[in-house]
């Protein structure tokens, strides 16, 4: 476990991309209590100097000594990078918060999202997984709804920002828009096919079963955060050009039945996530408004009335911050706060 300790070696590796990016942007918002921060990324960046708390901190690179020292690494990489050099460093006696999806389903990794599961933390090994984006904003919203009535099915789809693909993706939309708007043709190298003005039914690789990557690691890791493999879970992930926040519409079914405005107390009182649903008064959560906020935001919640014991709703969070950064962060808040 954590050293107590009044102040802690930080590191960020993958500082130079939008999730790094918004992990030192939280790390500061978040008066983080930081004695030193250290920032890797790739070759190509080495050199180059990111500012925090008015400072200017260089990038390295990585090698087999990065980690002396160091208490806490939140890693943004990728899944390679992370298979690498997350062992180097818990091996260092640094505990690695992995944003990759190397480590999520290995049963000797908590997966961890600290409204739902925090008791988790307990057993990890140094090395601890932030589940998918899309993942983390779901069960911080099912969580309590199981908690109340026990959920037996999920069904979700969801809209997901082109900034989970990363920046690539985000200068794709942008100059595909404005060829576009210029009736020049458009280049795609990030995605298959034209995201602008367009939508993809399709992230991450198609698998022998039909469903995508993406769609599968809704499902496992769903289960494996709140503990309970008996929930069916089924999923189709859409790219939708939008450069921050994803979108989800959940299809809940539950063991006890639950009326729309039960279901609104519940997630009123649950921590992470804000009700804002007054249809009435066109008030529903979209991604304008929840861009740079920590929170899930559910709307449009109410009863599917095809079933006995079903519920409707819509929720939107930020990606970059709930879905990546903001998640690994208050990991390593919750480790410093049972050290």
């Amino acid at each position: 476990m954590l050293k107590k300790k009044g102040k802690y070696i930080t590191a960020v590796v993958g500082a130079t991309g939008a999730v790094g990016n918004e992990m030192i942007k939280t790390l500061e918002e978040r008066a983080f209590p930081i004695e030193r921060l250290r920032l890797f990324a790739s070759e190509r960046s080495e050199g180059r100097r990111m500012e925090f708390r008015d400072m200017m901190i260089p990038v390295e690179t990585l090698n087999e000594k990065s980690f002396e020292g160091i208490d806490i690494a939140l890693f943004s990489a990728g899944a390679e990078r992370s298979k690498t050099w997350a062992p180097v460093a818990a091996h260092s006696g640094c505990i690695v918060v992995d944003n990759s999806s190397q480590w999520r389903m290995d049963p000797e990794v908590p997966l961890v999202v600290p409204e739902v599961n925090s008791y988790d933390l307990k057993w990890h090994k140094g090395i601890i997984a932030n589940p998918n984006c899309s993942t983390i904003q779901m069960v911080v919203v099912l969580k309590p709804i199981h908690d109340a009535a026990k959920i037996k099915r999920v069904v979700v789809t969801t809209f997901q920002s082109v900034s989970g693909t990363g920046q690539k993706a985000i200068a794709e939309l942008m100059q595909q828009t404005a060829d576009l708007l210029n009736f020049k043709a458009v280049t795609c190298t990030v995605y298959p096919y034209q995201i602008a003005f367009n939508v993809l039914p399709h992230i991450d690789k198609f698998l022998e079963n039909g469903y995508t990557k993406e769609e599968m690691k809704m499902v496992n890791e769903t289960r494996k955060i709140i503990g309970d493999p008996a929930i069916r879970v089924t999923a189709t992930t859409v790219r939708v050009p939008v450069f921050r926040c994803h979108s989800e519409s959940l299809n809940i079914e539950t063991g006890k039945k639950l009326t729309p405005d039960e279901v609104r107390a519940i997630l009123s009182a649950a921590p992470g996530v804000i009700v804002y649903d007054a249809p009435d008064k066109n008030i529903y959560p979209i991604p304008i408004d929840v861009a740079g906020k920590d929170e899930t935001y559910v709307g449009r919640i109410r009863e599917d009335e095809t079933i006995e014991n079903g519920i409707n709703m819509w929720i939107v969070a930020d990606n970059l911050r709930k879905g990546a950064a903001l998640n690994a962060v208050q990991i390593a808040e919750k480790l410093i706060e049972m050290a």
